[in-house]
């Protein structure tokens, strides 16, 4: 299996927290404290973004800025 290289909207919270470890802290800076809950297994990044009403480009950015 490939390894993944960038955070895409489509990956879950968990998909993301589970390939990518830094990002957890990332999340959690943005004010999503539930990286290890029972929501995050199914909402992904676009949902995330757009429940709290975040720019969802911006945020992948964000995010795949803080990973490298």
């Amino acid at each position: 299996m490939a390894k993944v290289k960038k955070i895409t909207k489509e990956m879950t919270i968990a998909e993301v927290v589970e390939n990518f470890p830094k990002a957890a802290p990332i999340l959690m800076g943005f004010g999503f404290h539930c990286v290890g809950c029972p929501a995050a297994q199914s909402e992904t990044i676009e949902d995330l973004a757009r429940n709290n009403q975040m720019n969802l480009e911006e945020f992948l950015g964000s995010l795949n800025k803080a990973i490298k």
